[in-house]
């Protein structure tokens, strides 16, 4: 029986029944295998991938929808993966415009490495900022911002919510509400009893991942960053919009480098809603 042709291969949603199969895509890619990741963008989000007939998939990304459920106002595409035995056969580009097309009017936004811009600038998404991703152990030293942090109760959800759409630009309960569950470290900044800032430090592989980070301002990014690495022992990693200079050069002396840059693409949108001032790294590049 002839072997089916690539452009032949039906594309599928994906599950969480996937979750090995995308995990072990990652690795075919040599990235991380992420598999507390994916599950967390194949549960609070939708997946769409290639099923190889051979076993495992040729292709798969995920697709992470806020605002109304029934018209959403902003689309995050990520975790886009082709099978390096599949590469440049034209697999990547076919999966993204069934997702583009499947998505509509709804404007869309993804983190593209420079190896991937290209295709995306192809099908019309165009850059719009850029991140710089970080990583290493933290070394405390220095002046201590004067902030107050503490770890988050469930009482002060609707305050995150609130500062989150708000700051974000569009609702991302389904997010943000599922990060106590996804975290091992979800820390707040208050003033007066007001609460100005969160962030969150969720475990993937070796590290913990600083994200999202919402913050009034420098000072208060810096005491939430500071707070959530006096809680692990593990390398922090994060993802900080190049805009926060003071931050990324504050993280750089306190013992993170520079690990990779990725472009913020936008498409049927100029720029990202919300308020960038405020956000300072986002919960992962794979959902904006």
């Amino acid at each position: 029986m002839p072997t089916p042709s690539l452009a032949s291969l039906p594309i599928r949603r994906l599950t969480l029944r996937d979750l090995t199969a995308c995990a072990d895509l990652s690795e075919d890619r040599g990235w991380l295998r992420e598999e507390h990741k994916w599950g967390f963008l194949l549960t609070a989000g939708k997946g769409y991938g290639i099923d190889d007939p051979g076993g495992g998939l040729v292709s798969a990304c995920t697709v992470t929808e806020y605002g109304p459920h029934a018209r959403p106002s902003l689309a995050a595409i990520g975790m886009v993966l082709v099978a390096e035995r599949h590469s440049r056969q034209g697999v990547g580009r076919r999966l993204m415009r069934h997702v583009v097309s499947a998505l509509g009017p709804t404007p869309l936004t993804l983190h593209a490495t420079p190896y991937g811009q290209p295709l995306y600038e192809e099908l019309g998404f165009k850059a719009t900022g850029r991140v710089e991703m970080v990583r290493g152990r933290f070394a405390p030293g220095g002046p201590e911002p004067r902030i107050a942090t503490r770890a988050a109760t469930a009482e002060d959800l609707p305050a995150i919510l609130r500062l989150d759409e708000e700051v974000f630009g569009a609702d991302r309960t389904h997010i943000i509400a599922r990060l106590p569950a996804f975290a091992d470290h979800l820390r707040v900044a208050e003033e007066d009893s007001r609460l100005i800032g969160y962030a969150a430090a969720w475990p993937n592989m070796d590290t913990h991942v600083v994200g999202p980070l919402i913050a009034r301002d420098t000072e208060t990014a810096k005491a939430l960053v500071g707070s959530l690495a006096a809680h692990t022992d593990r390398p922090l990693r994060t993802d900080i919009d190049v805009r926060h200079e003071e931050l990324l050069g504050w993280v750089k002396e306190h013992g993170l480098s520079s690990v990779a840059p990725n472009a913020v693409m936008t498409y049927g949108i100029t720029e990202l809603p919300g308020d960038w001032s405020r956000r300072f790294a986002p919960l992962t590049v794979a959902a904006g």
